[in-house]
């Protein structure tokens, strides 16, 4: 049997089965899905247009300092014909001149009020960051902690292939024997060491290469090779996302107001035996792929394949927002009443990253960002920009 024709058949069988288990029959799906009925796609936020003068912060905010990230967001939107214009004029547009950028803004873009469905327009603002961990390329010494590769035998399908009201849903899983089945969950692998040899680089901390996961990517600095490479997000296990810090408030180890990344990496050190039972609550595990670090200053790259901005990145749900567009976020500063109010760019998503008004600002790289990072949680208020149409 050639290696195509068994990647194809093994396509086959994932493409049944999920046909199939979809269809009502008991079969076992590779994943879990969310939402797990394949009835409708989740409804879009209502996106009221206001003016930009009822924008609280739209007149005090430096737009210049958006202006770069837009411009890297437009040669993504540039190729939806809704962008094409604003796009290409914005090109010609100095983004040195405060006044220049304020007018291109408010001649081509509508603003739309961000409500949940339910008619609110409040909403949780979380930070997030590029951290850095210490690692090796070889196992040894302190260096004992794995970040995983994307094993080879986990199998991927876009079920827009076989239901296209599921576009961009995927299902994860592998197959065994005659069947397809769920890929494991984070406590089969450590338990069942299903990984082994699926090792990309070892760190010397537990607790902080499972935040690594939960940012996304991060730099390693490698004590072997006397390197810094980054190591980015490439796939995932198929199984939802679960706060740690939801699981030690249930547990009634912390309140919700003391769940930080801070306290709870405390009770990580605090509890040596504990510490799996803490890891395994969250059943998703990221794999990673490695990256060179082009420079000290850049960004890794968001889910729209752009390099995210510090201070100006933010993730979003792209299922409910536009990815790439600009977004204006009124927030407070971390645990503050500070106004943060600013043109941001949603350029980025994440699994925990999930309704209308619901956003991840990106910090930056290092521990003061990963300060601020850990310490936000606030309410906040959205504007989605959008292109006006031709002649409006």
């Amino acid at each position: 049997m050639s290696a195509a024709y068994g990647l194809s058949r093994v396509a086959s069988l994932l493409a049944l089965a999920v046909a199939i288990s979809l269809g009502g029959c008991a079969v076992t799906p590779p994943a879990k899905v969310e939402p797990s009925a394949p009835t409708a796609a989740p409804l879009p936020p209502t996106l009221q247009p206001v003016t930009f003068a009822d924008i609280p912060g739209w007149n005090t905010d430096d737009l210049r300092e958006a202006w770069r990230p837009f411009l890297a967001s437009c040669t993504v939107l540039v190729r939806k014909p809704e962008w094409k214009e604003s796009c290409s004029v914005a090109s010609s547009v100095d983004g040195a001149d405060s006044k220049g950028v304020r007018l291109f803004f408010e001649s081509f873009f509508t603003p739309h009020k961000v409500n949940n469905p339910d008619g609110s327009d409040r909403g949780l603002i979380t930070g997030y960051y590029e951290p850095l961990l210490s690692g090796a390329r070889k196992r040894g010494g302190p260096y004992q902690i794995p970040l995983f590769r994307v094993p080879d035998d986990m199998l991927v399908v876009d079920l827009s292939s076989v239901y296209p009201e599921l576009k961009g849903m995927r299902l994860r899983g592998r197959v065994a024997g005659n069947k397809v089945i769920p890929y494991p969950t984070r406590a089969q692998m450590a338990q069942s060491n299903s990984l082994a040899g699926k090792e990309l680089l070892w760190v010397d901390n537990a607790i902080d290469a499972f935040f690594l996961e939960v940012q996304g990517s991060g730099r390693v600095q490698l004590a072997d090779t006397r390197e810094t490479v980054r190591v980015a997000y490439a796939d995932q296990n198929g199984h939802p996302y679960k706060s740690i810090g939801r699981y030690l408030v249930d547990k009634g180890e912390m309140t919700l107001d003391q769940a930080s990344a801070g306290s709870i990496k405390a009770w990580f050190q605090a509890n040596p035996a504990r510490r799996q039972e803490l890891l395994n609550a969250n059943p998703s595990v990221v794999f990673f792929r490695e990256e060179k670090l082009p420079s000290v200053e850049q960004g890794p790259n968001g889910s729209l394949g752009v390099p995210l901005t510090p201070n100006r990145s933010m993730a979003i749900d792209p299922r409910v927002l536009t990815l790439g567009a600009p977004v204006f976020l009124s927030t407070t500063q971390p645990n503050s009443a500070i106004p943060l109010q600013r043109l941001m760019l949603a350029q980025d998503t994440g699994g925990a990253i999930r309704g209308a008004v619901r956003g991840d600002f990106f910090w930056g790289f290092g521990s003061e960002a990963g300060e601020l990072a850990g310490r936000m949680k606030q309410p906040g208020y959205m504007w989605l920009l959008l292109p006006k149409r031709p002649g409006s």
